[in-house]
């Protein structure tokens, strides 16, 4: 009497590993299987090699291979410890306590992506979320001056025996940004490897804690400090912003390709529309689409893609950037309205999100010669 592989694997589906709570065959931790007649033998790995545990596997294979095969089997089973991956190198570890990190990205500038970040910054806080921003556009960073903060240097804290930089907090989010370590008139010039060392920095070498949500602001375009990032840190989702110019829809659309590129692969959340529509205070009525109507649902659906929002073209929106504090807390006024109907939009979008699909990783970038990612 001889068995097949699938017939082993098939009576091996009922062996529960003790710890993991699941069958050794869906776990993957049964290999090289040979048999000879009733002879069985096969390596498997186990959660604790503990003497009673394996008494108690080795039991249960032959229990359910006598079962299933109906007969009775002779075994030589040759059992190993599962690999742990606490073994894996520190360096993976970025932003442990961070639940979800989200880039806010557009393809060209000039669309509100810094407004509509801080102003989603705010909005998920006075929710009661746990929220960081990064301000990661290097060479026009405004988080400091949107959030009121323009004057304020973080300080260093010693942590677990490392000096680490303690974020700035305004309005219920912690916030890091190029801004504050170069003067208000200073002009940040640096060659790329340095500005994605510094941007490197606001992640690894800060103290977040725990946050539900991490939000951060890419410079307009893609470049090096987006492909930067995603070597960095293990972006959740992305979202892109774009008003319904078609010459800003052009770049959205080229914004959306690069996070679906297959060595980035990292999940567009939805698309949110700035400057939708201006309504004059004296006739609230109206709406006039002044960059076009409905492009970016258009653009939106043909990427399969939802519309997180219509954000409307008002000047106190301009106003509270400017003044350093976001529109969002104006209460029931259209755009503070507007904005919190996107951070629900996120939310939910976020939570579908880390139920369908597995969490990101970072991106393993290699490099022909040495010269160009690949």
């Amino acid at each position: 009497m001889s068995f097949e592989e699938k017939d082993i694997l098939s009576a091996l589906s009922f062996v529960i590993e003790p710890d993991l709570k699941k069958d050794v065959v869906e776990l993957n931790l049964v290999s090289n299987i040979q048999v000879e007649g009733n002879k069985i033998s096969f390596d498997l790995q186990i959660n604790n090699p503990a003497l009673h545990n394996k008494k108690r596997i080795l039991e249960a294979c032959e229990l359910h291979l006598n079962r299933v095969l109906k007969t009775e089997v002779q075994l030589n089973v040759n059992i190993t410890p599962i690999p742990k991956k606490s073994e894996m190198p520190k360096a993976n570890k970025v932003l442990p306590q961070v639940k979800n990190i989200i880039a806010i990205a557009s393809g060209k500038g000039g669309v509100g992506k810094s407004t509509v970040t801080a102003n989603l910054a705010v909005a998920l806080a006075q929710k009661g979320y746990k929220v960081g921003l990064v301000d990661a556009d290097i060479y026009g960073p405004s988080m400091p001056l949107m959030f009121n903060v323009e004057d304020e240097k973080p300080m260093p804290i010693e942590k677990d025996g490392r000096s680490l930089i303690k974020p700035v907090e305004a309005y219920g989010v912690k916030l890091l940004s190029i801004g504050f370590f170069a003067g208000v008139d200073q002009a940040v010039v640096w060659r790329g490897p340095m500005a994605t060392r510094a941007l490197t920095q606001l992640f690894t070498e800060a103290d977040w804690g725990e946050l539900d949500y991490m939000l951060i602001d890419l410079p307009p375009g893609t470049g090096d400090i987006h492909l930067s990032l995603v070597q960095t840190v293990p972006v959740t989702a992305a979202v892109i912003v774009s008003t319904p110019q078609k010459v800003a829809l052009i770049d959205a659309r080229k914004a959306i390709g690069m996070f679906k590129l297959e060595q980035i692969n990292v999940p567009v959340l939805g698309m949110i529309e700035n400057m939708a529509y201006f309504t004059p205070a004296e006739l609230p009525e109206n709406k006039y689409y002044i960059f076009g109507k409905e492009g970016l649902k258009d653009l939106a659906e043909e990427n399969n893609l939802p519309l997180l929002g219509q954000i409307p073209l008002v000047q106190s929106v301009r106003e509270a950037g400017d003044a350093g504090r976001p529109a969002v807390l104006q209460e029931d006024t259209p755009q503070a309205i507007a904005f919190k109907f996107f951070a629900d939009n996120v939310i939910k979008q976020m939570e579908l999100r880390n139920i369908m699909q597995e969490p990101t990783k970072k991106v393993e970038i290699t490099h022909n010669d040495g010269c160009s990612t690949k």
